[in-house]
């Protein structure tokens, strides 16, 4: 989980309500498909780190929306991730490997991290500790749980469709 949060100490800002869910131990995550989070597909940037965020992600394609992301600050990559969502039976997952600005991974290369579905609404989606809102067609906020050491915040990602 390290390489989460370094990610993270990067976030647009932070967040003190509780946007992001947690399954209970046990818990399956509810039927789902791709369709149901279709709105994501697009183009979007923001101001995070003190740089810019970029996020594209593809339209569903077979069985995924895969994605893109990267972290700009002074004209250069500081992080890239690659990642998708993927049908997984009758629900959906989200799962991603991080980068550094040379395409190097920082997870072994059979790991991934991921996050289980929890709860899907029509602009919202749930997933362990990150969800994903549809604030209008050209704007998506992404907040991401991070914990580190026994304390955890919500970090929020502030998107608007790139033109």
């Amino acid at each position: 989980m390290k390489s989460i949060a370094l990610i993270l100490m990067f976030s647009a800002g932070l967040v003190s309500g509780q946007e992001t869910m947690q399954l209970t131990e046990g818990q399956p995550s509810p039927k789902a498909s791709l369709e149901d989070v279709s709105w994501i597909e697009g183009h979007w940037k923001g101001k995070a780190f003190g740089g810019i965020a970029e996020e594209i992600w593809s339209a569903p394609l077979g069985n995924s929306m895969m994605f893109v992301f990267r972290l700009v600050n002074d004209d250069k990559v500081s992080f890239y991730e690659s990642g998708h969502i993927q049908q997984l039976d009758d629900s959906i997952i989200l799962q991603l490997k991080h980068f550094d600005g040379n395409m190097r991974g920082w997870e072994e290369k059979e790991k991934t991290i991921d996050f289980k579905l929890v709860k899907v609404e029509p602009n919202k989606v749930y997933f362990e500790g990150l969800t994903m809102e549809k604030i209008s067609d050209d704007q998506m906020n992404v907040w991401v749980l991070v914990e580190e050491e026994g304390d955890s915040e919500e970090i929020l990602f502030a998107y608007k469709r790139a033109k």
